[in-house]
């Protein structure tokens, strides 16, 4: 069971250099754990993608069918008043973005009431930083382009 940041989900659904690493980890963990704006960013950085030409509707719609199976064979943490004060503390303590806070809140809530040591799989090169100050061991993939 790992903690994944929405920018490890998005190279499940669009190709990129990261996606055969983080296919093979996810063949590994069947039980994935999510905040519940994973979701809505994933399908922003989807639309965003066609938009710009970078993915066509079909890519798109396969991406979005393969994003709800991974969502409902996740733990989704939910936005709950805990989760809020963790994250005002982290916005306060590391140079991190709201989102990336709401994320990060809601591995350690999740990490302290179900699994303590929980990994978190991240691209994000800040949030990495961030959640391993917060004690998280840290399973991150390198981008190349």
């Amino acid at each position: 069971m790992r903690f994944w940041d929405s920018s490890a989900i998005l190279p499940l659904l669009a190709k990129e250099s990261t996606t055969p690493s983080l296919l093979e980890l996810k063949k590994s963990d069947h039980e994935i754990v999510l905040w519940w704006g994973t979701e809505t960013e994933c399908l922003s950085a989807l639309a965003r993608r066609e938009r710009e030409g970078g993915l066509d509707r079909t890519a798109v719609s396969l991406a979005e069918e393969n994003l709800a199976k991974i969502l409902s064979r996740s733990y989704e943490v939910q936005p709950t008043t805990e989760v809020r004060r963790i994250a005002r503390r982290l916005l306060m303590t590391h140079p991190l973005r709201a989102a990336d806070a709401l994320q990060l809140a809601s591995a350690l809530f999740f990490s302290g009431i179900q699994v303590p040591e929980l990994p978190f799989v991240t691209l994000d090169k800040n949030l990495a930083s961030s959640a391993g100050k917060e004690g998280f061991s840290l399973i991150s993939i390198e981008r190349t382009n």
